[in-house]
Parts: structure tokens; C-alpha cells; sequence
């Protein structure tokens, strides 16, 4: 079993607009072009196409899904991690955030959750971690898309590529003031299932 992780296009959060529901960020016109040169670039028809629920990635998988559209397509909570309560940061820009996501990933307790709508960072890897025993159960040999977000995917690499490191080990390596998003907008990254576990793989292999 294969599956490929796509980081949404651009959306008007990363774009510094003020947001007030996570769940219904658009992409800009740069994000809606990122989808369609994903879906001219695929080699292969996958078996399976899976989308998080929020409407930045459903709309990133959308030429994917015309593109192949007798595959099945899914559903699955594979959303973006807020660890921040939202209800307090709803409006925001990402600059006056900064101060308590610094103070967040400086503590660095993975089980610290900071109220409704939020999670743990405990959380965020159980959840990485439930997407990936999900796809190993699939049908193999096959092949799935699926339409995620920049933190989940990064989590499910520190699952797969960090399994020596506990919790608080993988959290303190998550985040780095002042360096790129880990995961770019519409960036791919490819696991493979063999020999009972999960291996990161580079897209030409």
C-alpha cells in the first residue's frame, strides 16, 4: 500500500487574512492553480482519493477527483491541528498569535490541550497515527491521495520517521521559530507499507 500526502494550495489564511472559522478557509486563485497543476502531474490512478473535511482541502483534491472521477472518495478527520482554542483567536492574524505559539511549542506538553475546539499535541499524533493504521488496512498492492493539511502531515512523518522518540521528543523537533513551513503549500510526500510498517519514500520511488 501507498499513499501520497498533499498539503492543500495556498488558502487566504496563508495568505495573512483574518479568519474566523477553520473549517471554511478558501483558497486564494494561487491555491486554486496549485490544485490543478496537482492533478495534471499524477503518473498513476490512485485506488482511493481522501480528503480532510475542511473545505481548503476539498477543494484542493477537487481537479484530482474530476480527473479520476470512478475512484472513491473519503472522508476522514484528517484536518489541520489547532492547538490554540479558537474562540479566543478567531479575527486574528497569524502575527499576534506569535507570542503564544512561541510560549506553546517552548513548553512543549504534549498533553496540554488549551480549551474547546483544541487539542493536544498527544492528540495530533494519535490521529496521525489512526490515518496511517487505516491506510496499512486497505487492499494492497494500491494507492491513495490524500488531501491533508501542513501539521498533519508533519505529524504523520514524525510517527513514521521518529518512532524512537516519545511524545514530547517528537514535539520538541515539530516547530521552529522563523523557518519555512515544514510541509509547502500543495507539497507532496509519499509513505510506503511494507514489512509490517510504514516507510517515507521520495516520489520517484
Amino acid at each position: 500500500m501507498r499513499a501520497v500526502f498533499i498539503r492543500h494550495g495556498q488558502s487566504t489564511g496563508n495568505a495573512g487574512v483574518p479568519c474566523h472559522d477553520l473549517a471554511s478557509i478558501e483558497l486564494t486563485e494561487l491555491g486554486w492553480r496549485q490544485a490543478r497543476e496537482v492533478a495534471r502531474a499524477w503518473t498513476e490512478p490512485p485506488t482511493l482519493i481522501v480528503t480532510s473535511p475542511y473545505l481548503r482541502t476539498r477543494q484542493t483534491a477537487e481537479a484530482t477527483i474530476q480527473r479520476f472521477p470512478d475512484v472513491p472518495v473519503e472522508v476522514w478527520p484528517i484536518e489541520e491541528f489547532t492547538y490554540l482554542r479558537p474562540s479566543r483567536w478567531n479575527g486574528t492574524r497569524s502575527s499576534e498569535r506569535m507570542p503564544h505559539l512561541e510560549r506553546y511549542w517552548t513548553d512543549a506538553n504534549p498533553t496540554y490541550c488549551d480549551g474547546d475546539d483544541a487539542e493536544s499535541f498527544g492528540a495530533l499524533l494519535r490521529r496521525a497515527e489512526a490515518a496511517l493504521a487505516r491506510l496499512a488496512a486497505l487492499p494492497s498492492p494500491g494507492l491513495a491521495y490524500v488531501f491533508s493539511h501542513g501539521q498533519f502531515i508533519q505529524a504523520v512523518r514524525a510517527v513514521v520517521t521518529e518512532s524512537d522518540l516519545d511524545d514530547r521528543g517528537k514535539m520538541l523537533r515539530f516547530w521552529r521559530k522563523g523557518e519555512p513551513p515544514a510541509i509547502s503549500n500543495a507539497e507532496l510526500a509519499q509513505f510506503a507499507w511494507f514489512d509490517g510498517r510504514w516507510h517515507q519514500r521520495t516520489l520517484s520511488e
